[in-house]
Formats: C-alpha cells, structure tokens, sequence
C-alpha cells in the first residue's frame, strides 16, 4: 500500500532533515548582509558595487532553476539534494578565501550554484505528505527562513568580533558538507504522486517521470502564469529587506548594533509565527474553497505594502521601541505567501512536472530577486537609502496584489482539471 510505503520512509526524519538543510542553508545565504558593511571596508566598494554582490548569487542561482528542475524530475532526488549541499559548502568556503574584489564577486556568485536545488527539496517533501497538510509542511519548512535569519544573526553577534567575517564564512561551509553526507545516509526517494489521494488505495503505485505531454498540460494551467508574474515581484520586498536593512537601521536611523540585533530578531520571530500561521490558514481555507490558499496571500501582500509604508514613514526621531512594534507587525504578514503559493503549484501540476513547475517559479522569483538589491544601491545615489527601500518595496507589492486577485479567479478551474487527471490515472491503472 501506499500509505505503508510512506511510512516505511519516515517521512518525520526526513522532514528533520530538511529542516536542517534549508535553516542552515539560509542562515549562510542572509550572512552577507549582515557582514556587508565589514565587506565594504575590507574591500573598499561603494553601495553599486555592494548591491551587485547581492544580484550575483541570485543571478547564478536562476540560471541553475531549468538544469535542477530537469534532473530533479528525471533522476533521483536525494542524490541529487546532496550533491546540492556539498557545493554550497565547498563554494561558501572558496568565497571565504580570496583577497580581491573581482575574485570575491565570482565566488560569491558561484553559491547561488545550489541555491536552485529548493523544489527538488519541496517535490520530494509533496510526495510524503498529502495536499491536505502540505500547507502546514511547507510552512515548517520556510520557518527557517526567518530562523535563518535570527540564527546568522546570533553567528555574526557571537563570533564576528573574535573569528572575522571570513571564518565565519568558512564554518558555514563546512555545515553544508555535513548536512550533505546526512543526506545522503537518511533519505529515500518515493514514487512521485504517492501521496495524492487517488492513489491512497493503490498497492502497484504508478511510476511517472517528466514528459513532454505532462509539460505541454502543465503550459494550459493559466493560474501559473499568474503566480509567475506575482513571483517576480514578490520577492522584492524581502531580498531588499535582508540584504540592505542592517545598513539602513545603522546610517539612517543611527542605531547600535546591540539595537538593531534586537529589532530584527523580534521581526524574525513574528514573521516566522506569520509563516505557520499562513500555511495553516491556507490549508483550512483550502479545504472549504479552491481559493482559499491564493486568499490567504492575497491577504498577507495587501496588509504588509499598507504596514510597511507606514513604518518606513516614521520620522528617523521616532523611539526604537515604536519603529521595532512596527516592524515586528509588519513582518507578520510578509511571508503569508510563501507556504501557500508552493502548495499552490503541488495542486495543479502534475507528480512528475512538479519540480520542473516550481523551478520554473522560482527561477522568475530569482530573476526579481536579483535585481532588487542592486535597484535599491543604484536609487539610493539619487534618493538616498530610505527612500529607494521604500518605493522598491510598496509598488511591488501593490503589483503582487493584482496579479494574485488574477489567480484567485483563475485556480479553480485548474485544480479541476488536475484532479480530474489524476481520478482518470487512478481507473486506467485499477482496470
């Protein structure tokens, strides 16, 4: 059966090691923009050239979407996340290592190599957990992205002062090659489409793999094309954010380290209960209308542009206690999408395109990404810093906003048509 083959493959294992992966994985990927100030002066570079450090990873790591994509959907899945996880430590380390800023800016550029091994990361998760809970699941899983960002936090606190940047560095290199081998060791692949309801009763489990008939039917689902333009934009806000805030909170509103380390960890910790939140809201609502995940977003991106504006417009006078309240409610909301917009995809890909459907999305995401920080560098010449995160961050989210009212209408007939393929796979195999 495959309910029994499941749990034959503790799936609760592999979760925690996943977990493990992407916490510590986003923990070395949001270092930089806490070391970026020492960064500058080490190597003497203005904010053009500081943002350009922050695009090269992001450019690097979309490029990579299409290659992982297919190789996730063609070939086994584990082997290939350890692969992934090897190569961000043994790229983090090179980057730790060089003298100049060119050489810096390559090896920097060559982490994003693994950064697109994610939906590799999230299909083999689809495949344990059923559409139900995959909601929750995936929220769990981008918890570690604010607790990333709290954990690099501590790291560069702790051990910035005694060990340098560098070492630092260095240290979270080697993680990446542990986790690798842990891997490697603990995880299973499964049959793709073995927690899909359909097939709950099935003791011969189908085996599909990417084809191009699955691929031109994924290209019918408009909804995607929806959530592809919302995901350029989406990720504006939270790479302007991680990448440039430590520096905002320092030059302009002159704020201490031990200040700013507080006001983040609290935003963090509210985004991250935000984050669980969403994906338990997605689910729940999920189950009463097809909708009910794209709503949930749709929530999250209207509330957080209106809440960020707000704070953004608070005089540089205003107590740290009231910009950090006001931080703290914002990050609530911001990362309402990310759990729900993966479960999103999951419901109306097929099993065996659900790799290629999410690579896809994230590589539009990273293109977005990319040029986020870089924007932010280039206005901040011309309209200073405050100014350039704020007019990055509010019209993309008001741009988010329209295309995910788009989806909302879209999803249901998608969602149909995806059951309906996998209710026809079901009987043509029981026959």
């Amino acid at each position: 059966m495959a309910a029994a083959t499941l749990r034959n493959k503790r799936p609760f294992v592999v979760l925690t090691i996943f977990l493990a992966f992407l916490l510590l994985h986003q923990a070395d990927k949001l270092l930089i923009g806490q070391v970026l100030e020492d960064i500058q002066r080490d190597f003497a570079i203005d904010d053009a050239a500081a943002g350009a450090l922050g695009a090269g990873a992001l450019i690097v790591a979309a490029l990579g979407y299409p290659i992982w994509g297919y190789l996730f959907d063609r070939h086994a899945r584990p082997k290939l996340l350890a692969l992934a996880s090897v190569l961000w430590g043994l790229t983090t380390a090179l980057s730790a290592v060089v003298t100049t800023f060119p050489a810096f800016l390559i090896t920097r550029g060559s982490t994003g190599i693994d950064d697109s091994s994610y939906p590799g990361l999230f299909s083999l998760t689809a495949d344990y957990f059923s559409p139900k809970t995959r909601g929750k699941v995936n929220g769990l899983l981008q918890l570690t992205g604010p607790f990333g960002f709290m954990l690099s936090l501590g790291v560069v606190l702790a051990l910035k002062s005694s060990i340098g940047w560098r070492n630092i560095f260095l240290l979270t290199g080697a993680s990446g090659i542990v986790i690798g081998i842990l891997i490697r060791r603990f995880v299973r692949d499964v049959q793709r489409g073995a927690s899909e309801p359909e097939m709950a009763d099935r003791s011969d489990m189908p085996t599909f793999k990417l084809d191009w008939p699955a691929v031109r039917a994924l290209l019918k689902r408009r909804t995607l094309y929806a959530l592809f333009l919302q995901g350029f934009f989406g990720v504006f806000p939270f790479n302007v954010v991680q990448f440039w805030f430590f520096v905002y909170l320092g030059r302009e509103r002159n704020y201490d380290e031990t200040t700013i380390f507080w006001i983040m960890i609290a935003a963090a910790l509210s985004m991250s209960v935000g984050t669980v939140v969403a994906g338990a809201a997605g689910d729940a609502l999920f189950r009463r209308i097809k909708q009910g995940r794209l709503l949930v977003c749709l929530t999250g991106v209207l509330v957080s542009a209106v809440l960020l504006l707000i704070t953004l417009n608070l005089p540089s006078s205003s107590s740290p206690l009231l910009f950090g309240t006001a931080l703290t409610v914002t990050a609530f909301f911001t990362l309402f999408s990310g759990p729900n917009i993966v479960a999103t995809i999951y419901d109306i890909a097929l099993p065996e395109v659900r790799t290629t459907a999410l690579a896809a999305q994230y590589f539009i995401e990273n293109i977005g990404a990319a040029s986020a920080p870089l924007l932010v560098g280039l206005f901040s010449a011309s309209i200073g810093l405050s100014n350039a995160i704020m007019l990055i961050c509010v019209s993309t989210l008001a741009l988010c906003g329209v295309f995910l009212a788009a989806a909302v209408a879209l999803i249901p007939k998608d969602i149909t048509a995806l059951r309906q393929e996998m209710q026809e796979r079901a009987r043509l195999g029981a026959s």
